[in-house]
């Protein structure tokens, strides 16, 4: 791997993470898995976007799924649902000012299937959230269903790793959780984003981990 290309931080000892990540105080935050973003008949497909890059995350994120249930832990299922009047005058002057068209903010729209789960689906129990943009917390219940739960620590997973993932888990640190972010269960469109992202997060606010080690904690 190059060297721009490789993490700076190792990720936690395998050994020392189970006590970290208590199901019982946990949750396995599953963010924006949905057809516009994952999908090639959602936008992002349509965009011609390469989505094999998601391929591997999303087996990963399925096993961790299934492992949180079986032990216990809350699951929390994160989506963006957007209407025109939620486009907010920054979202718009931003595109604008890039020389977008108005026409790329309107993905994940309410009432569409680009706003529907892809692969994975909440349960009755699990914690369901919809945002209009990039941080769980923002403008949501978020914080007060995980303190309701007793929740201490997140384990984050889903895409992308530089958009969503990094404002939730930058989010999260601020309100006093303790964030893991699952460095193979999540991914951006470019693998320098992803790696760039998780270096950033490590530096400031997460520890980083991967699949097999969360499996093997709630194993």
């Amino acid at each position: 791997m190059p060297a721009e290309l490789t993490l700076l931080d190792p990720l936690v000892d395998p050994a020392a993470l189970p006590p970290m990540i208590d199901p019982a105080k946990t949750a396995l935050v599953i963010i924006d898995i949905q057809v516009d973003f994952v999908s090639p008949d959602g936008a992002s497909g349509k965009w011609g976007i390469d989505l094999s890059i998601l391929d591997k995350p999303l087996d990963n994120v399925d096993a961790l799924v299934t492992a949180a249930r079986s032990k216990g832990a809350t699951l929390a299922y994160v989506r963006v649902v957007t209407r025109p009047e939620t486009d907010s005058d920054a979202l718009k002057a931003l595109h604008v000012r890039k020389g977008r068209s108005l026409e790329g903010i309107g993905i994940c729209r309410a009432g569409t299937p680009g706003a529907d789960y892809y692969r994975v689906k909440p349960e009755p129990g699990d914690i369901e959230i919809q945002k209009v943009l990039y941080s769980t917390f923002s403008g949501t219940d978020f914080d007060a269903q995980l303190k309701a739960r007793g929740i201490e620590n997140l384990v984050i997973v889903g895409f992308t790793t530089d958009c969503c993932v990094d404002c939730t888990a930058r989010d999260a640190f601020h309100h006093n959780y303790d964030v893991f972010v699952v460095t193979d269960a999540t991914a951006a469109y470019e693998e320098a984003l992803h790696i760039g992202a998780l270096n950033g997060l490590a530096k400031n606010c997460a520890l980083l981990t991967d699949t097999q080690s969360v499996l093997n904690a709630w194993s």
